[in-house]
C-alpha cells in the first residue's frame, strides 16, 4: 500500500437508538500506535477519541479496555458487531460498530504499518520539537 494514512466511514448504532449514526475511523502511519475514531453528533459537529489501535484489535476478538473506552465483541439481532463503551464524567454512551467493517479497517492498518513495526515511523525529534515548542532539529 502507497498511502500512509486510510479513513473509513461506517454507519454506528447508538445502542438503543433505531436510527444510525455517521462514525468516522482514521489511522495514519505518523502516529502509528494510536487510532481516531469520531462520531457525527446530529449537529454535524465531530465528537473524536483517540484510541489505542491494540486496543481496537483486542475488541475484535475479545472484550477488552480498563479506561473510559471498553471494547467487546457481540451477537445483536443476528449480527456480528463491536460494542463501544465510551464513558466521561458527563455521561457514557454505548456504540455498536459492525465486526466485518472494523476488521477491515484494522485490515488497512496493519498494510500501512504492520504490528511491531511502529517504532520505524515515529519521528522522535519532530514530536519532542513539538512538545518543546523549539523547531526541528
Amino acid at each position: 500500500m502507497t498511502s500512509d494514512s486510510i479513513q473509513q466511514d461506517v454507519f454506528t448504532v447508538l445502542h438503543g437508538q433505531a436510527s444510525p449514526i455517521v462514525s468516522r475511523w482514521t489511522y495514519r502511519a505518523d502516529d502509528p500506535y494510536a487510532i481516531s475514531f469520531a462520531v457525527r453528533r446530529s449537529t454535524d459537529r465531530w465528537v473524536e477519541w483517540l484510541v489505542a489501535r491494540d486496543l481496537v484489535i483486542e475488541g475484535l476478538t475479545t472484550p477488552c479496555g480498563i479506561g473510559d473506552i471498553r471494547m467487546r465483541p457481540q451477537r445483536v439481532d443476528g449480527y456480528d458487531v463491536v460494542e463501544i463503551e465510551i464513558r466521561s464524567d458527563t455521561g457514557s454512551a454505548v456504540l455498536e460498530v459492525d465486526r466485518d467493517l472494523l476488521a477491515h479497517f484494522v485490515h488497512g492498518t496493519l498494510e500501512i504499518v504492520d504490528l511491531g513495526e511502529e517504532m520505524d515511523h515515529l519521528d522522535l525529534d519532530e514530536a519532542i520539537a513539538r512538545l518543546t515548542g523549539s523547531a526541528a532539529a
